[in-house]
């Protein structure tokens, strides 16, 4: 695996690589989840690119950038075995330079949810994902669906801009108890973390109550009553898998939703329902 740091140097690297080419983009603290979209990139591309950057544009002024897990050398040794040819290891500085001032933002879909509850949120993670994909100009973009709005998003600037790539996403990665794997499952103390997979398990309670035929708020109460006490809920809720307006009567495709706090850890999953 060959490593670059600036973009000039990576640009050098990928044009090198056989096409046609995949990205896949991390933050690193590098879990099997992430792995997992190694896996599904190889199964669409020749060449295989990540990037681990932890990029301060997406965390609000009272979040965890500087608390944000990071393991540099295990992250590197881990895409390396996972066969990744090229990482994109940037620092704040490479990818914003003095003077950097523009952002991107997609609309009203940015401001709800998570948008809603972070407010620089996705106006962070969508100027990073333009400027990665410019820099690496991939025929595949990978990305795990446990971030189902920021996937939304980002198939909505894809659309709206016209980049070339074709996105694919991989379906949650879990711990045999349900949990969606997450950098910030190492947060946890073990009672939060033995309390956590009732957030998987309360949106299966909804899902499965919407299918069934019952209503929103009846779903709804199924999720809260298995939700574990001991978690702070944000939201549970329906919403159309592209556009992420909120649904009053289940409409396939949609995702169930559901975000909420063990101790200061924030967690976010959600269950797609095809059509």
């Amino acid at each position: 695996m060959q490593v670059a740091t600036a973009i000039a140097p990576v640009r050098e690297l990928i044009r090198a690589l056989p096409g046609p080419v995949a990205f896949v983009p991390t933050m690193g603290a590098l879990h099997d989840g992430h792995l997992s979209l190694v896996d599904a990139a190889r199964e669409h591309a020749t060449g295989i690119v990540a990037s681990v950057f932890v990029n301060p544009l997406q965390f609000g002024p009272t979040e965890d950038y500087a608390k944000y897990p990071r393991d540099y050398d295990g992250d590197f040794a881990k895409l390396a075995a996972a066969g990744v040819d090229v990482l994109f290891a940037p620092d704040a500085t490479a990818m914003y330079p003095t003077g950097f001032s523009t952002t991107v933002d997609i609309g009203p879909m940015a401001h709800v949810f998570e948008g809603e509850i972070r407010k620089t949120h996705f106006a962070g993670v969508v100027t990073v994902v333009a400027k990665l994909l410019n820099i690496v100009q991939p025929d595949v973009l990978v990305l795990g669906q446990k971030d189902a709005q920021q996937t939304a998003v980002l198939r909505k600037l894809i659309r709206d801009l016209g980049y070339p790539v074709d996105v694919q996403i991989v379906p949650t990665s879990r711990e045999p108890d349900g949990l969606a794997r997450s950098s910030r499952n190492a947060f946890l103390t073990p009672e939060q973390r033995a309390a956590a997979p009732t957030l998987y398990a309360a949106l299966v309670g909804m899902r499965d109550a919407l299918l069934a035929g019952k209503s929103k708020y009846d779903a709804t109460e199924t999720a809260d009553k298995i939700l574990t006490e001991h978690a702070l809920l944000d939201y549970f809720d329906i919403v159309d898998a592209d556009t992420f307006e909120v649904l009053e009567t289940l409409r396939p495709p949609a995702f169930v939703i559901g975000a909420a706090r063990f101790g200061p850890t924030r967690l976010l999953d959600n269950l797609w329902i095809p059509d």
